[in-house]
Order: C-alpha cells, then structure tokens, then sequence
C-alpha cells in the first residue's frame, strides 16, 4: 500500500511508501507540505530505492498526541522502525527545505548507517537569528505567540526593514505569505513551537559526515533567496565526500526533473 500509518508511542504517523527499489530512500518534507510532496521523484527514482516519506507532526495525516514537542530521538526512533518494517540495514536520506534541518538532525543520530545524504534547497546550514531567538529563549517565544494574534507591529517593522534594504523582496514576499492570515500565523507558530528541539549541531554533522564517508549531494536553486547556494559553499569544507549543484530555478525545487538529477549524480 502506498500509503500507511506508523505506530509510534501514543501518536499515529502517516507516509507513503513507492518504488521497488533494493535501497532505502527516507524523504522528510518541507514547511506546510507533506510526504506527498516527493511522489514526482518516484518515476526517476523508484527502480533504484523504495521511497518512504513521512508527514512530521502538524501536517498531512500524523497524529502527534505526546504532549510535548517533536525531538530528534522521535525522528530516528521513527526511521529506524520504518527500517525494520521494511527490512533495510542502511538507508539514504533526502530533506527538502525545513526537512533539510531534520536530515542533519538524523545524521547526528544515525551516521553510521546512511548512504547518501541528499539536501535539496536544505534548511539548518546556518543559524537563523529570529528563529533561534523566538524557538530557543522564553521571551522570544511569547513575543511570537503575542505577534500571533496582534501582528500590526510586525508588519510596519519588516515593511521598514525592506525599506531600509535590510530584507531583500523575496524573503519580504515569503514572510508575508506566511503571516498575511491569522491561520497561517497560528500555523508557523505551532509548527516553529513543536519542532523547536529540532536544531542540528552543523560542526558536529560535518565531523560524522567525514568520519563515515557519507556522500553528500547539495542542491540549490539559482534564484533561491531563502536558501542561497552560497550556504552550500559554506558548509561544504573538504573534509567529507560532497557535490552541490546549482539549478536554473527558484526554491521550489521537487520535481520529476530533480529525480533525474539525483539519479545522475549519486
């Protein structure tokens, strides 16, 4: 069946399972999207990996009843249930956007038994100030859940801040199609709170990259001003086994073209 649902503690966790491949792909999707997201890969990709994807907590059908936020022992504890379910030793990991800062949060916990590390367009690169800010401090979080619900000041002041040339137009556009309607601000709220525990140690991911000889596959879109190339540049330092490419696209990245990217490049 394509689709199933995990046990996992008390909460349910939904996904999809394509191709008949004798490897395991593990996809994790990006903001507001779900494991549904990569079905266009599984043309390209589907003889090679059984393609597994999974909604995290607060999207598409998992049902997350913890009562607390989702952690990086419930990701890996997850994967490594899916391994056994499905009977794979190894596994290979693609994260896209939001789902890249959880790849890296796998391969501090699983290094050891990865393949292929695919960040497409990958978020946890580098550490976003206001994110840190409103997820990791008290403070910082109730003045977000305020925002919430009372977002004038937030709105004159990154109007200000493009302005001032301190916010460029893409992100200034990104930003207000995720706060322009209180369901939406509710939503970043919710998901940003939950997911907060949810940062990987980039040096400490580097370090396991080259100890395990991981191959790592960057891919980025040219005109992508929410996750520049240049981060791929950065995080690359020669020390572990890695490619980025560059497409002739915006941050919108998963499509059947990709899988044929990938395919050619791992």
């Amino acid at each position: 069946m394509p689709e199933f649902y995990l046990p996992y503690k008390k909460s349910r966790i939904h996904g999809i399972c394509e191709g008949n491949g004798n490897q395991l792909l593990i996809c994790l999707h990006g903001f507001g999207e779900t494991a549904a997201h990569f079905r266009p890969l599984v043309a390209e990709l589907g003889d090679r990996f059984t393609i597994i994807g999974i909604d995290m907590p607060l999207h598409g059908k998992t049902e997350w009843k913890e009562n607390r936020g989702f952690e990086k022992a419930d990701l890996t504890a997850i994967i490594a249930l899916l391994m056994e379910q499905h009977g794979f030793q190894r596994f290979s990991l693609l994260g896209y956007s939001m789902g890249g800062r959880l790849s890296l949060c796998v391969v501090e916990g699983m290094a050891a038994k990865l393949d292929h590390l695919i960040m497409v367009a990958g978020d946890g690169l580098r550490n976003n100030p206001w994110h840190l800010f409103v997820t990791q401090t008290g403070i910082g979080n109730r003045i977000f859940r305020y925002n919430t619900y009372h977002p004038q000041f937030f709105f004159r002041l990154i109007k200000v801040w493009r302005k001032m040339g301190l916010l460029n137009e893409s992100i200034f556009k990104f930003v207000m199609h995720r706060m322009d309607q209180p369901e939406k601000r509710i939503q970043v709220y919710e998901i940003w709170t939950n997911l907060r525990k949810m940062m990987p140690n980039q040096k400490r991911c580097r370090q396991l990259l080259a100890q395990y000889k991981i191959n790592t596959l960057l891919i980025f879109g040219k005109y992508d001003r929410v996750i520049p190339p240049e981060l791929g540049t950065r995080f690359m330092d020669g020390t572990f086994p890695a490619k980025m490419l560059v497409l002739e696209k915006g941050h919108q990245l998963i499509s059947a073209q990709l899988g044929q990217v990938i395919k050619s490049n791992i």
